[in-house]
Order: structure tokens, then C-alpha cells, then sequence
């Protein structure tokens, strides 16, 4: 007979093995000595203590499941049980104890953690139902729709909740982008029609620019153009396959009309200095004769000088006044020294003064209602040239009152 701490042979060839409940029979033995026989059966339980090593390892350190950790344990606690190994048996039946609450502790765990993370997953997606509700009413087309498709990608993402809590939070996610693809749908269908409205008006605008712009009555033309500017701005825009090109029409055609008028008015910018620059001339001509030595002479040559002044044409506007008013000074001085030379010369001054004063006060009266005449009518021109005339009269009629009074009248 043969044995060692854990078991032992009969001489029938019985194996036994001993345990925490009595000696219990391995099986029979009748191919070799004792000896072998208590080896074979001890590397029987070397194997299952080497079969239990690894499953304790994948149960630490990989993620099988505890349904498939159980059936392993399971496995390995029916050939302990059966007692086919020679061995500390109840050593193994306390490692498959153990690992059976290190596997239910896992199984209690990743339940815990499953319910974490299907709480996480709720929150998750009812936050994004709250935000995609909010960009529902968004009026921020673009950055709201792009919003709402990075949405549906982080829901995706997400793990599915119960199917009840899963539909009614998908539901309501899914009705917010409804109603905002059909609020920008909508926006979009009436921002076409003002676009389309927008195109009609605008060709009106456009024909009628295309129509002005070969006009040469400048002023109510370019009057007209500044209306129709704020009339295309207040058209909006059109659509974008349209608007470069109206817009193109009709700038061009407004091009074509300044470009017109500009040279024109060049021109006659360049005429109105050119003139200018020959009434300056003849100012300083006429400045020449002062002071007045020979009465005769002088009137000659500012009747010479004014000639040909009335023959040159229009000076630009702001000049005007400076280059009259040098003629007129002259004028002036001619006409104050012919009304000293009067008084000297003539012993009936004083009667000849009444009657030159009442006749200048009767032409300096007809001049005034020829100028509102003139006026009333809308000729300015013609209101210009009188006043310069008047200008001269009431000058004379000035001096005449003077020389009345120089007579003591």
C-alpha cells in the first residue's frame, strides 16, 4: 500500500482521498504501482489548481462575463466534487468560493455601473432634447441647423436607454428639428417671394436708368437717378443669380449718363475760367483809368472796355461778384466825376438835377418791376442782367441825390 498527506492506495488498487468530510474514492488503479497511481491523480489536481490560477486571472483582468465566469467555476467545482484528483480538494472548493464572490462582486459592479452610465446616457439626451427645443425657435438658420446635425451625431453616440424613456426622449428630439426645418422652410419660401418682388421692381428700375441714360437735360435727369438709387435700396435684395446682374445694368447705365454730363461740364468749366480769366483782364484795364484826369477819355475807354466785357460769356459762379465789383467800383468813380464836372460847369445844376433825379428814380422804379417780372417767370438770367443795370441806376440816381443836396435841396 501506498499514501502521502492527501491520499493512498489500497492493495486492491483502490485510490482514495482525504477530506475535511472522511476519505473519499478516486477511482481504481490497476496499471502500475501504487506509487504511479497517486502521480496520476496528483497531476489531475495540478491541473485543476493550474485550470483555476487562469480563470482567476481572466476573471481580474479581462472583461468576461460573469454569465461565462459562473459556467467556468461551475466546470472546475463538478470535477472537484467528484473527487477525481488527489489533493487539497477543500482548498479548491475555497478558491471557487471566493472567485465566485469576486465574480458576483464584478456582476454588482458593472450593474452599478450600467445604471450609471444609463443615468449619464438620460441626462445626456435630455439635455440634448432641452438644446435642440431652444434651436427650434432659433432664427440663426445656419448656425442652428448645424448645430442640430452635431446633435444628431452625439445622440448616436449615445447608449440606448429602455425603449419607453429611449422613443419618448428620441420623439421630442426628433419634432424640435421638424419644426425647425419647417420654420426655415417657411422663412425661406417668404424670403424668396420678397427676393422675387424684389427682381420685378428692380427691372422696372432698370429699364427706366437705361431709358435716361443718353438724356442731356442734366439737372431733373441726375435729380431722377438720385431717386432711383433709393428706390433700389428700398427694393432689397433680389436673387443672387439676379442681383449682380440688375445691379451691373444699372450702374452701367448710370455711368454712361455722369460720364456725359461730366464732360460736358468740364467743357464748360474750362470756358467759364477761360472767361474769367479775360474779364480779370480787362477789371485791370478798366482800373487803369483811375483816377479820372480827362472825363472825355475815360468814358471812352470804359464804353470800350465794357463792350467788350458784355461780349465774353459766363464766369463761374463764386467769381462772379468779385470781378463785377471791381467794374463797378470804376463805373462808380466815371459817374461821381461826371456829377462834380456837372455841378461845375452848368449854372442850372440844380433844376437839370431835379429833373435827371426824377427820371432816374422812374427808371431805377421800372428796372425793380422788370426784375420781380423777371423773377415770377422763373428767368433768372434775365433778372441778373436787369439788376446789373439797376445796380448802375440807383448808383447815378445816388450821386444825383447828393448833388441835390450839395445845392441845398
Amino acid at each position: 500500500m501506498s499514501s502521502d498527506p492527501w491520499g493512498r492506495v489500497d492493495e486492491t488498487g483502490t485510490v482514495y482521498v482525504r477530506t475535511a468530510d472522511g476519505e473519499q474514492v478516486v477511482g481504481s488503479w490497476q496499471a502500475g504501482s501504487p506509487d504511479e497511481a497517486l502521480a496520476y491523480f496528483e497531476r489531475k489536481y495540478e491541473g485543476l489548481v493550474v485550470e483555476i490560477g487562469l480563470l482567476e486571472r481572466r476573471v481580474k483582468t479581462t472583461d468576461l462575463s460573469a454569465k461565462d465566469a459562473q459556467a467556468a467555476i461551475d466546470h472546475i467545482r463538478e470535477q472537484v466534487d467528484a473527487h477525481h484528483a488527489v489533493g487539497d480538494l477543500d482548498a479548491l472548493r475555497t478558491r471557487l468560493d471566493k472567485l465566485v464572490e469576486t465574480v458576483e462582486a464584478r456582476r454588482e459592479e458593472r450593474k452599478a455601473q450600467r445604471a450609471k452610465q444609463s443615468d449619464e446616457a438620460r441626462h445626456a439626451k435630455e439635455d440634448l432634447v432641452a438644446e435642440a427645443e431652444q434651436l427650434a425657435q432659433s432664427d440663426q438658420w445656419r448656425a442652428a441647423g448645424e448645430r442640430l446635425r452635431a446633435l444628431v451625431d452625439t445622440w448616436k453616440g449615445l447608449p440606448r436607454l429602455d425603449r419607453k424613456s429611449d422613443d419618448e426622449l428620441w420623439h421630442r428630439f426628433s419634432h424640435a428639428r421638424s419644426a425647425f426645418s419647417k420654420r426655415r422652410k417657411a422663412h425661406f419660401a417668404a424670403l424668396d417671394a420678397q427676393r422675387e418682388e424684389a427682381r420685378k421692381t428692380k427691372e422696372k428700375l432698370v429699364g427706366e436708368a437705361e431709358a435716361l441714360s443718353g438724356s442731356t437735360d442734366w439737372g431733373p435727369t441726375a435729380a431722377r437717378y438720385r431717386e432711383l438709387m433709393a428706390e433700389w435700396k428700398a427694393a432689397g435684395r433680389a436673387q443672387r443669380e439676379h442681383e449682380d446682374d440688375l445691379w451691373n445694368r444699372f450702374r452701367g447705365a448710370q455711368d454712361v449718363f455722369f460720364a456725359a454730363r461730366s464732360s460736358v461740364f468740364a467743357e464748360r468749366d474750362a470756358e467759364q475760367a477761360e472767361n474769367l480769366k479775360l474779364k480779370e483782364e480787362l477789371a485791370q484795364e478798366a482800373e487803369k483809368i483811375l483816377p479820372v484826369t480827362d472825363l472825355k477819355a475815360a468814358r471812352a475807354a470804359f464804353r470800350s472796355i465794357n463792350e467788350r466785357w458784355e461780349a465774353i460769356g459766363h464766369v463761374p459762379r463764386d467769381a462772379r461778384p468779385k470781378v463785377e465789383g471791381r467794374m463797378h467800383a470804376v463805373e462808380r468813380a466815371i459817374q461821381e466825376s461826371e456829377e462834380a464836372e456837372w455841378r461845375r460847369t452848368n449854372p442850372e445844376a440844380r433844376a437839370r438835377a431835379e429833373g435827371l433825379t426824377g427820371q432816374l428814380q422812374a427808371a431805377v422804379d421800372k428796372l425793380q418791376a422788370q426784375i420781380e417780372a423777371a423773377r415770377s417767370a422763373g428767368n433768372t438770367s434775365k433778372a441778373d442782367k436787369l439788376q446789373k443795370e439797376l445796380d448802375g441806376r440807383q448808383a447815378l440816381l445816388d450821386q444825383a441825390l447828393k448833388g441835390l443836396q450839395e445845392f441845398g435841396g
